[in-house]
């Protein structure tokens, strides 16, 4: 469904947070990035210092929006909230670690591993759901005048707009990853993809 009008997609995910650091869920809650964090983000931002940048789209989640400040203080590119952008919701397993999980819900993490796609967090979303926001999230970017977008979100929504940029069926999508200091820099129209990092 991308814009054959971009030029190029930039993704990136926020810098690291508290709750990335003990490994604690955080889907739709929120935790501080730690100073790790705040320098990833100012280091994903130099590696796009003469690539275009001429927007900076961020989900509304504070994590995000703090990493987005930052490339968008960079790229002097405007900053825009796309509620769609937001990471996929973890209901119940919000603020949990998987040992948390274990013990609270037995064998719902291997339930999940059979088919991770359709598999609804308690309370919360599932991929397919959002892989259905993905897709709101970029026709919104797209009814702007961006031709070099970057977009800020999350690990997990970001595997769904991956998908849509680059044509990729579900499983493919789901084995992605993307480290916090990473941006990657998408073709949508020839479905190709690069890596920026700087250390």
């Amino acid at each position: 469904m991308a814009d054959r009008s971009w030029e190029f997609v930039f993704l990136a995910r926020h810098g690291q947070t508290e709750w990335n650091r003990v490994r604690r869920r955080q889907g739709q809650l929120d935790s501080p990035l730690t100073a790790a964090g705040i320098a990833q983000a100012h280091r994903g931002a130099a590696t796009l210092r003469g690539h275009g940048v001429d927007y900076v789209f961020s989900s509304p989640l504070g994590r995000a929006t703090a990493t987005a400040r930052i490339f968008a203080d960079h790229t002097e590119a405007p900053l825009l909230v796309i509620d769609e952008l937001a990471e996929v919701h973890h209901g119940r397993f919000a603020g949990l670690t998987d040992d948390d999980i274990d013990a609270a819900y037995p064998g719902e993490l291997a339930r999940r591993a059979q088919d991770k796609y359709r598999w609804t967090f308690p309370a919360g979303e599932s991929y397919a759901d959002a892989d259905r926001r993905a897709a709101r999230a970029l026709a919104r970017i797209a009814a702007h005048p961006a031709r070099r977008p970057l977009i800020v979100s999350h690990e997990m929504i970001g595997r769904m707009l991956q998908r849509h940029l680059l044509g990729l069926d579900p499983a493919e999508a789901l084995r992605r990853r993307h480290p916090h200091d990473a941006v990657y820099a998408i073709n949508p129209a020839e479905h190709t993809w690069r890596e920026l990092r700087t250390r």
